[in-house]
C-alpha cells in the first residue's frame, strides 16, 4: 500500500470531533478544532445597521466578539426574551465570533466513514451551512460548515441584488408600458 493510500485510509478511520449543540429542536455539530471556548449567557450590545443575524457584540476577556444569533442565521423562530442561551466561540481570520445557541452538549468523536452528505430534502438555506450529517440514536446531527455560517448578510445581499435587478428592468421598459397595462 502506498503512503498516500495509507494516509487516506487513516483519515477515514480517524474519528471526527464535534461539539454538539442544539438550536431549536435540531442537533448540530461544530468541528472541535474550530471551537475556542464555550461561555454561558453574557450581556450583548446591539450593533446598529448590522446584518440581521448579528445579535450584537460581547466582551470576552477584553476582546470584542461578534455575536451571531444562530436561530436567525438558520431562519428559525426567534428566541423568547426569557430563554437562556450559550455562546460557542469560534475564530475566523483572526476575528472571534460567538455562535448563540440554545444548548451545548458533549464533544462527540464520530467515525468519518459514517459521515454522510447533507440530505437532498434539507432546505437550501441549511444545506449551504452544513457539510454533512451523522445519524445518531433517534437524532440527526448536522455538521455546521463554520466558514459558511460566518458569511453574514447573505439574505440582505440577495434582497439588495433583487432590488437592483428590479430597478434595472424598470429602466428597460418602453415608455408607457407599466405593470398596470
Amino acid at each position: 500500500m502506498s503512503g498516500r493510500s495509507a494516509a487516506a485510509v487513516a483519515a477515514q478511520v480517524e474519528p471526527e470531533g464535534l461539539v454538539s449543540i442544539r438550536v431549536g429542536k435540531q442537533a448540530f455539530g461544530v468541528p472541535v478544532l474550530k471551537v475556542q471556548d464555550v461561555i454561558a449567557q453574557t450581556a450583548i450590545s446591539r450593533v446598529p445597521l448590522a446584518p440581521p443575524e448579528v445579535a450584537g457584540s460581547l466582551n470576552l476577556r477584553g476582546r470584542i466578539v461578534t455575536a451571531i444569533d444562530m436561530r436567525r442565521r438558520l431562519n428559525m423562530e426567534p428566541r423568547r426574551p426569557e430563554d437562556t442561551f450559550m455562546s460557542v466561540i469560534v475564530e475566523r481570520n483572526g476575528e472571534l465570533y460567538a455562535l448563540l445557541v440554545d444548548d451545548v452538549g458533549d464533544v462527540l468523536w464520530l467515525a468519518n466513514d459514517q459521515h454522510e452528505p447533507p440530505p437532498v430534502t434539507l432546505s437550501a438555506d441549511w444545506k449551504n451551512l452544513c457539510s454533512g450529517l451523522y445519524r445518531l440514536e433517534g437524532d440527526l446531527l448536522l455538521v455546521l460548515d463554520i466558514e459558511e455560517v460566518l458569511v453574514l448578510g447573505r439574505g440582505v445581499q440577495h434582497l439588495t441584488n433583487a432590488m437592483k435587478e428590479s430597478a434595472a428592468a424598470a429602466e428597460l421598459e418602453p415608455a408607457g408600458q407599466g405593470a398596470s397595462e
